[in-house]
């Protein structure tokens, strides 16, 4: 998607030159009649009550011989409800970016009126239109609808003040179409191998590093638990590392940890057969973390980051780990396998104890790691789990401000008391369903040790089912916004 950000003045935005025009005009707010014909048609419908409390939502106007947009469609919108405001907006996008090249979308009059400091306004608006207009055509025919080639024009009244916003907002929405186009692509076109290679491609980026471990490798390394999880699958594992270094190598980079289970059928503990199709999507955790560093390498921000990506599949060969097996982490801890469908947590173990040696300033991993923490939170939220209340309060912030929301979750010790086990030193599941995604979450809190870490459990928010299955791109933003803000902040908290 093409999107530019220019200063026009609100109307001049009405006196433009293009297939389609889209104003956002925010409640409560009278527009003042001019010798524009658009802005005295909109001061009109606010008048008469067409377009208000009481009145339509949008009005719209094709063709008409007194504007010169071929397109008008004016959207009544709440700078108090920013979730509102970009279904809104990616609504009329949508609609209009079906027949329109030319799209000019007017944000003076939000601008004015939006509190700035409560939301990432620019990241809502960029995302939005990508939203509108994001279309997966890897497998598809080539007769089928190819993504939209046109380009939005973004209206304000002074674009340098805007512009650092305004490019970061490009970059997480490039970040999140690699993470949708990844997570969305079907197991036979994402394997562990094709998404190595497509880590490397980020080597392109000026500051950034791909190293891809095989098997031969991890074996060395005695990545126990993850080599179990691998071991039913005609696929070899991939063990990806990205490292992008945007300042002193003496400062402790953030460590990004991404589950990339390429699909998921449960292992001899095998799922219903009933949506298993959307198991591709257990590897949306290594997507959301190659779309963040995809970003980076785009902003090329003065920090350090690094991203692990273990990434294997997950099938109920013959020579699959089964039931009861015992295996040994490379943390020389031993872990009893009790269901071979907790395989998430297997793969990331290693990858937390791998990432001692970075010396980090703290850790996140991401994962979608528990059906339990969709029964929690629903699709709204991701679960968040951490003990250190900085980086708890950094990560909400974050959130919040790109409306990519989480929810910290408990962590007490007593969730850990199920962890027990008569034959290793841990099992891989705690007693019973109750608490699920907490006993989980407790299960890697016991591999973290060495550093502060988090835990993003995304099962209910990286991807839609029904009808509009498919990736969100979650948590790019989420991430992207921390390492940029609040990432160096909480370790000189800490």
């Amino acid at each position: 998607m093409n999107v530019e950000l220019k200063s026009i003045s609100f109307d001049k935005s009405c006196q433009r030159k293009c297939d389609a025009l889209i104003i956002l005009l925010p409640k409560g707010t009278s527009v003042a009649s001019s010798s524009s014909a658009l802005t005295q048609w909109v001061a009109a419908a606010q008048k008469q009550g067409a377009l208000g409390p009481n009145g339509a939502g949008s009005v719209s106007a094709y063709a008409d011989p007194r504007f010169t947009p071929k397109q008008v469609q004016v959207v009544l919108v709440d700078p108090s409800d920013p979730d509102g405001l970009r279904a809104a907006l990616r609504g009329a996008a949508k609609s209009l970016s079906a027949t329109a090249q030319a799209i000019t979308v007017s944000l003076q009059l939000l601008m004015n009126a939006a509190d700035e400091s409560a939301v990432d306004w620019m990241h809502l608006i960029v995302a939005a239109l990508g939203e509108a207009t994001y279309n997966f055509t890897t497998s598809k025919a080539k007769t089928a609808k190819k993504s939209w080639t046109g380009q939005f024009t973004l209206a304000v009244d002074a674009a340098p003040r805007l512009k650092r916003e305004f490019d970061r907002a490009v970059a997480v929405m490039a970040g999140m179409n690699l993470a949708k186009e990844w997570a969305n692509r079907p197991a036979n076109l994402a394997t562990p191998s094709l998404l190595a290679d497509e880590a490397k491609r980020l080597a392109k980026f000026k500051n950034m590093r791909v190293e891809v471990l095989g098997p031969k490798e991890v074996a060395k390394l005695k990545m126990g638990a993850f080599m179990a999880v691998a071991q039913g699958s005609a696929q070899p594992l991939r063990f990806i590392v990205v490292r992008y270094q945007g300042t002193d190598a003496a400062k402790a980079p953030v460590v990004l940890v991404g589950k990339g289970i390429t699909f998921d059928t449960g292992g001899i503990s095998l799922k219903p057969s009933a949506e298993m199709d959307e198991m591709k999507f257990d590897m949306c955790g290594a997507a959301s973390v190659m779309g963040a560093m995809h970003a980076i390498g785009q902003m090329q921000p003065k920090q350090n980051v690094v991203a692990l990506i273990p990434s294997c599949e997950n099938m109920p060969d013959a020579a699959a780990v089964k039931p009861g097996d015992v295996v040994t982490s490379m943390s020389g801890q031993t872990i009893e396998i009790l269901n071979t469908d907790a395989e998430g947590r297997l793969i990331l173990c290693d990858a937390l104890t791998y990432a001692k040696r970075f010396k980090p300033a703290h850790v996140i991993d991401v994962a979608t790691l528990t059906g339990a923490c969709v029964i929690a939170l629903g699709h709204v939220r991701s679960g968040m789990f951490t003990a250190d209340d900085a980086l708890a309060a950094a990560l909400h912030e974050a959130g919040e401000q790109t409306r990519d929301l989480c929810w910290r979750m408990p962590l007490d010790e007593a969730y850990g008391k199920s962890l027990k086990s008569n034959f290793a030193d841990i099992p891989n599941i705690g007693g019973g369903r109750a608490g699920g995604s907490i006993t989980a979450a407790k299960f890697l809190e016991k591999f973290t040790d060495a550093f502060k870490w988090a835990h993003l459990d995304i099962a209910g928010s990286a991807w839609d089912g029904g009808a509009a299955k498919g990736a969100t791109g979650r948590p790019v933003p989420l991430l992207v916004h921390h390492v940029l803000s609040a990432g160096s902040s909480v370790s000189k908290r800490a």
